[in-house]
């Protein structure tokens, strides 16, 4: 075996590695489907921001926030406008706006923010009005919307900035809002407007900068044996103040507060006499500050002690593209504020605060707690009877020292790449009688990713592109009735199904995308939802946690396509896998092929180097995808290599193959789109790796080429060795910055971003060679840049045969 050869194979080996390394915490998508135009879409030209909305399934619209305008849309298909009502600023207001510094046209207009239900047919809505937050009332009768023109001071119901990011709910006729109560946005507020309001107190121990982002009802007085009280839940993050760092470290938090509350006598008055917080814990595998709740979606139970608030979570520094999803229980929570130790602040040497467990006496009745039978016993019926003992404790003392862990003891997924926004969670019955909780999350480049947990492994179904060009979601709602998905951005407003089953072809696509909508209808032979299939139907198939197709019918045999042999030549034979968690598999005459100097295989099919009238045969290529301890082998494609029998073949083409010539230059290669994950990572993960888009004809140049930059850097790494002592008297006469602009021999090949790079000093250089080189990078941003080597003669001669015609 020559040199080359060997080197070829070597440097092969170290390209499969680094390609297919991939990080086991991390889960991918099965299946990616880009952007479909038939998706249900609404925007209209002028208006932004559509960021609010809410379900009124009753009425058969969904009312949709944004800016300067409310419009109510049919739930079954929203491009499809029933009225609507504009609510602009005045100049007036607009101008003084101007006047504090904010820009006319983005901040100074009116951003809808609050919208909830107060009756079958009235709602309560608050817009930011230029910095001047005003609430109105609006009703839907008859098929129209209309403001009343009672318009309300909104100060503390909705924020002043239209992009800062704060929570509300309605209780009854109980609006309960965390937002900032002043035009700075430096006093923030948990705020319940009724006839008897409430808020927290103006100190940085009960709210530290916060940001909010979630609030939510629990009806937890429901069968209670204490007689405890209703719950309003809460999540935000702030500014830590139990970390001892020099600078300020951001946490998520909990918090809760009573629905009875009726604040203090004396002590706490006007405020809230139950608002308890507790540290929110969702630890990522690699060491980092902790991660920042950024949304959260309550999956309500029957029985309230069963429910599951789930969270995603992103990272506080840039550096880092891992985002995670963690399941907390309400039963974990209350317990924690019902039962366990709080922290308290001390005074240390350095004259500053230091926050510790507090291991004194606890007051009775116990502080922050709802008013339940032992304070009912104790004579104490209202918050305004409680003792200012235990009123003064909680003032100072609202932080627990317990964090809230998730229900998983880690993050119930963990995801690399575009940082997740948004998250719902639907309860769906399967055929085997149980019930799991699919979630779809949304992402900052306008994805939805569909995921579910069988019995511990996590697993992402599929990943839908929303928007055909990338766009945050910024809000996200789940109509379970109608299955149907609604999410928001600056740009507009999408409805997508929860499920599609109609994309699985066949029996086995159907039971491996293991999604629990979906069912294999033996009697229509169709992939169809559960909720369609008739009790009295034939049986349907579905394997959920096994992912077992043995009950499948047997596939019909992949006809074999016949492909030229032309001697000499390189051919390319492509291979389409169905899944991105699926390996490739090429066989010839039912031997193995692996990749070494006469064959290279990547994601998107099969190179043969130099072919010679030996490599006539059958080529198969299978696709193999592990479910748990299982290996399903599919086969994709099959070509029938012939070898050509006449001359003048190059240029000619088969039906569906197409034969090249490409003797005197490197070809073209073209890549599709990039996925949705972006930024530095391993284009062939399973993440990266598209169905509409694989790399396919690059990677082949990135083989060749990296062989003849292994060889040329052999040759450069002797001349310099001759030249060693030479170079450095040379470098010891030039300036520093010299010096480094000609030390530059080198090569490298970073892992899970495929740059392979082999650089030589400038020309004209004492000690140096030419500036000839080469720069492959391929970093999945969609952009591949090929550079000749020149004076390579090697290169030349390099002809392939491609499936796609670019005549």
């Amino acid at each position: 075996m020559s040199l080359l050869s060997a080197l070829s194979i070597i440097f092969g080996w170290m390209l499969h590695v680094s390609f297919s390394a991939t990080n086991t915490h991390y889960v991918f998508p099965r299946r990616t489907f880009p952007y479909q135009s038939e998706l249900r879409m609404f925007r209209e030209e002028g208006i932004f921001n559509y960021s609010t909305m809410l379900m009124q399934e009753d009425l058969g619209v969904v009312l949709l926030g944004a800016r300067e305008a409310i419009y109510a849309l049919d739930i079954n298909n929203i491009s499809v406008r029933k009225t609507a009502v504009y609510w602009r600023v005045t100049e007036e207001k607009q101008r003084e706006c101007t006047y504090k510094g904010k820009h006319a046209e983005v901040e100074c207009r009116n951003y809808i923010r609050t919208l909830h239900r107060l009756n079958a047919t009235t709602m309560y809505v608050c817009g930011t009005n230029a910095f001047s937050p005003t609430c109105d009332y609006m009703t839907f009768s008859n098929g129209q919307l209309r403001l009343k023109g009672k318009q309300e001071e909104g100060k503390g119901k909705c924020p002043f900035d239209p992009f800062q990011r704060y929570s509300s709910l309605m209780v009854g006729n109980d609006l309960y809002s965390a937002t900032s109560i002043n035009f700075l946005g430096s006093e923030p507020v948990v705020l319940r407007s009724s006839d008897l309001a409430l808020r927290t107190e103006f100190k940085s121990s009960w709210l530290s900068e916060p940001n909010f982002v979630y609030m939510d009802f629990v009806d937890e007085s429901v069968d209670s044996a204490e007689g405890d009280d209703d719950k309003v839940y809460l999540f935000f993050s702030e500014n830590a103040m139990e970390y001892d760092f020099y600078s300020k470290v951001v946490v998520s938090r909990v918090a809760r507060v009573c629905k009875g509350d009726m604040g203090g006598q004396r002590t706490l008055q006007r405020k809230w006499t139950s608002f308890l917080k507790a540290h929110l814990d969702c630890s990522l595998p690699e060491p980092s500050l902790p991660p920042i709740v950024q949304d959260v979606f309550l999956l309500k139970h029957k029985d309230w002690r069963k429910s599951v608030f789930y969270a995603v979570f992103t990272p506080q520094s840039g550096s880092s593209q891992a985002s995670a999803v963690c399941a907390y229980s309400v039963s974990a929570i209350r317990d924690i504020f019902n039962e366990g130790k709080f922290k308290t602040p001390v005074a240390v040497e350095t004259s500053h605060v230091k926050w510790v467990m507090y291991t004194g006496e606890v007051p009775v009745p116990r502080p922050g707690a709802c008013i339940n039978n032992l304070a009912r016993k104790m004579g104490m019926n209202r918050s305004l009877d409680l003792p200012d003992k235990t009123l003064q404790f909680i003032r100072d003392r609202p932080l627990m020292d317990e964090a809230v862990r998730p229900l998983t003891g880690g993050p119930l997924l963990l995801k690399k790449g575009a940082l997740l926004t948004r998250i719902v969670v639907d309860s769906v019955l399967a055929l085997d009688g149980q019930r799991y909780a699919v979630m779809f999350i949304g992402t900052e480049n306008g994805y939805i990713q569909k995921a579910v947990n069988y019995a511990g492994e996590m697993f992402i179904i599929e990943e839908v592109q929303l928007y055909e060009n990338p766009a945050p979601i910024t809000i996200l709602r789940l109509s379970s009735s109608k299955g149907q998905l609604y999410a928001g951005s600056a740009f507009g407003a999408i409805q997508m199904p929860v499920s599609n089953c109609s994309r699985y072809d066949t029996c086995e696509d159907c039971i491996l995308a293991r999604d629990p909508y979906c069912a294999w209808d033996f009697s229509t032979q169709q992939c169809l939802s559960v909720y369609s299939l008739s009790p009295s139907s034939n049986p349907a198939l579905q394997s959920l946690k096994e992912g077992d197709v043995s009950q499948c019918p047997t596939p019909e045999p992949v006809a074999a396509v016949d492909f030229p042999l032309v001697p000499e030549n390189n051919i390319q034979l492509p291979c389409q896998l169905h899944s991105n968690l699926a390996q490739v598999l090429w066989r010839f005459s039912d031997q193995t092929l692996h990749s070494n100097n006469k064959y290279y295989i990547y994601s998107g099919g099969l190179l043969i180097l130099s072919a010679t009238k030996s490599d006539a045969g059958l080529y198969t290529c299978d696709s193999v995808e592990q479910i748990n301890d299982k290996t399903y082998n599919r086969t994709v494609a099959v070509y029938r290599l012939q070898l050509s029998s006449g001359p003048g073949l190059e240029g000619s083409t088969t039906p569906g193959n197409e034969v090249t010539d490409s003797s005197n230059s490197i070809p073209s290669l073209n890549t599709a789109a990039p996925g949705p994950d972006q930024g530095g990572e391993d284009p062939l993960s399973p993440e990266n790796q598209r169905d509409s888009g694989r790399v396919t004809r690059l990677e082949v140049a990135v083989a060749l080429l990296s062989l003849l930059c292994l060889s040329l850097m052999g040759v450069i790494f002797w001349i310099w060795s001759r030249g060693h002592w030479e170079c450095t008297k040379f470098a010891k006469s030039s300036s520093a910055n010299e010096a480094k602009r000609h030390s530059a021999e080198y090569m490298h090949i970073q892992n899970r971003t495929s740059e392979i790079k082999l650089l030589g000093p400038e020309s004209g250089r004492p000690c140096s060679a030419n500036n000839n080189h080469s720069a492959v990078d391929f970093k999945g941003n969609g952009e591949h840049h090929f550079t000749p080597m020149a004076n390579i003669s090697s290169l030349d001669g390099l002809g392939y045969i491609n499936d796609e015609s670019e005549i």
